[in-house]
């Protein structure tokens, strides 16, 4: 059963621009992050990496979809390819300090990506 919450989600993320999608691919990595952290903290060593494969699957979405049509798109897929070497590290070694980097690195692609919708909407 489809429960209110499932409707509305799936109803955002198929109305929403590719730009929002996006966003919310960021903001479902930083959420994965911080419950890989939180599961390394209680020793929960099967969640954390169920967390953590999470955040690799989004990573994998955001190459996928990458527009290579504009030239900061070469740079974004080293920084993809580097963030998902990074996750795989810090599965393997149980490291919270590797999270944390990761988890910055994805802080500010969603922050800058946020204000460049908002740029963008503000122009049309």
């Amino acid at each position: 059963m489809i429960t209110a919450a499932q409707k509305y989600q799936n109803n955002q993320v198929t109305t929403a621009t590719p730009g929002e999608l996006t966003l919310m691919l960021y903001n479902g990595a930083i959420k994965f992050i911080k419950q890989a952290r939180s599961s390394l903290a209680e020793k929960q060593w099967e969640k954390a990496n169920q967390s953590s494969l999470r955040v690799q699957d989004i990573i994998s979405e955001l190459m996928i979809t990458l527009d290579r049509s504009y030239p900061i798109s070469e740079q974004l897929m080293l920084m993809y390819d580097y963030m998902n070497r990074r996750m795989i590290e810090a599965n393997i070694q149980k490291d919270e300090s590797i999270l944390d980097e990761v988890e910055g690195l994805f802080v500010q692609f969603r922050d800058t990506w946020k204000e460049a919708i908002l740029l963008s909407k503000q122009k049309a």
